[in-house]
């Protein structure tokens, strides 16, 4: 079975069995929810359910994801109605406004920097 990186559009339960099985397999917690009011996608990144956290270069790498994303939305005028904000941390970060088309490799590259970018 290929290792799953991250859920999206799931119930209660489902988060929270793919919880448990992140701490399990000491990897990162990346869920995306949807916003019905715009159709984008919230997504969040927990360390919490590994034994490491992001480094200063990690949450530098995470930031400019951010960024970039920003840039991209910006260049399609969507900036104003889809972007709600985001902030990165060690441990838990956080973007509101992924759109749908973007959201699997939004997703993978977080995963990626967390595996390349941790203590």
């Amino acid at each position: 079975m290929a290792l799953k990186k991250f859920i999206a559009d799931s119930k209660m339960f489902e988060y929270g069995k793919y919880y448990k099985e992140c701490q399990q397999n000491n990897q990162p917690f990346i869920k995306a929810r949807i916003n019905p009011s715009n159709g984008n996608y919230y997504v969040q990144i927990d360390l919490m359910t590994c034994h490491y956290n992001l480094t200063l270069e990690g949450q530098n790498q995470v930031k400019q994801l951010f960024e970039n994303e920003i840039t991209f939305l910006k260049s399609k005028a969507y900036l104003k109605s889809f972007f709600k904000g985001y902030n990165v941390d060690k441990e838990l970060s956080w973007f509101d406004g992924v759109m749908p088309v973007r959201l699997t490799l939004f997703c993978e590259n977080l995963y990626d920097l967390s595996q390349n970018y941790h203590d």
